[in-house]
């Protein structure tokens, strides 16, 4: 099963460093019961898009608690047996929760297919989004249209070999 493990890019230089990311439990995204539902498609490409994206938004909650951290959303694609990852059937449909799967333990780099990181251009929407986050929350249609304007921005990939490169 392919999960979508949100990051910050000191969270991945962390990864990086430990070859590892965690400790668990860790929370990621990926292709759930919940996320078809929602999503409405049996396309698997489209729903691993969708599940990636939702990771990019938890990223950005992850950048909005971190003011130090660079203002690049960072998820990491890893391969984990079916069992590893647990959609929370209490969430059902909530929609801060669809996708979402607990991860019991640390997950090894080596386990990872790929990295998904922002260009540097989007910077200045992801600041913006991050420091909207709270106001949006609440329901200012000003501050959603300024965390949209992140969403707006496609992720990169980049192969795991290229971690070093996006850390350094």
């Amino acid at each position: 099963m392919r999960v979508y493990v949100p990051l910050t890019l000191s969270g991945l230089a962390a990864a990086q460093g430990a070859g590892e990311v965690g400790p668990g439990p860790l929370t990621a995204y990926a292709v759930t019961p919940g996320l078809r539902e929602w999503y409405v498609s049996d396309d698997i490409e489209e729903l691993e898009y969708a599940a990636l994206n939702r990771a990019a938004a938890a990223s950005l909650r992850l950048i909005a608690q971190s003011p130090d951290d660079a203002r690049r959303r960072v998820v990491l694609a890893l391969d984990v047996p079916d069992g590893a990852a647990v959609a929370d059937p209490g969430h059902g449909l909530d929609a801060s929760s669809i996708g979402e799967v607990r991860i019991a333990r640390a997950l090894p780099l080596a386990k990872a297919a790929a990295v998904h990181v922002d260009a540097e251009d989007a910077g200045q929407d992801v600041a913006a989004a991050a420091a909207a986050l709270e106001a949006a929350d609440r329901g200012d249609d000003d501050a959603r249209f300024t965390v949209d304007g992140a969403e707006d921005h496609e992720l990169l990939w980049f192969g795991v070999q290229e971690i070093p490169q996006l850390i350094g």
